[in-house]
């Protein structure tokens, strides 16, 4: 089995509020993170996918086809949006970051298929919100 990583970058806000809780609890469990005006971030988010090799190619994926699938169902619905105002399939979710990679996952894991003649599948996701913070996602 053969592993294979893309990564790319976008930038993003979003707020972290429950609105089931006062705004003193909101400030006491998520901090700046629950700013009423927003705050954002530099993203990196790494797709990995694994299959096997093409014969015919060398590839396990065609690199360029997922930099492209990946921009064309995740960065532009993100980059340079507002997570809980712009982007449809995160309206009315806690935006963290472990709910924002399950829903990446979502989009991208039926389409690595496709994308590579049913030679790969996705693999794991990995999302840095900052230099020292991300997250990991494998699947459900």
């Amino acid at each position: 089995m053969i592993y294979v990583s893309r990564k790319e970058h976008f930038n993003a806000a979003h707020k972290l509020f429950n609105p089931k809780w006062s705004v003193e609890k909101n400030n006491e469990v998520f901090g700046p993170c629950a700013n009423e005006n927003w705050h954002g971030h530099n993203f990196d988010l790494i797709v990995t996918v694994k299959g096997q090799i093409d014969p015919q190619t060398g590839y396990v994926v065609d690199l360029k086809m997922l930099s492209d699938l990946i921009k064309a169902e995740i960065l532009e619905k993100v980059d340079h949006k507002n997570f809980n105002v712009d982007v449809d399939f995160l309206k009315q979710k806690m935006t963290s970051c472990e709910n924002i990679i399950a829903e990446f996952w979502k989009i991208l894991e039926p389409k690595i298929p496709i994308i590579s003649h049913n030679r790969a599948k996705l693999s794991k996701l990995r999302l840095h919100e900052t230099v020292n913070n991300f997250v990991e996602y494998s699947g459900a």
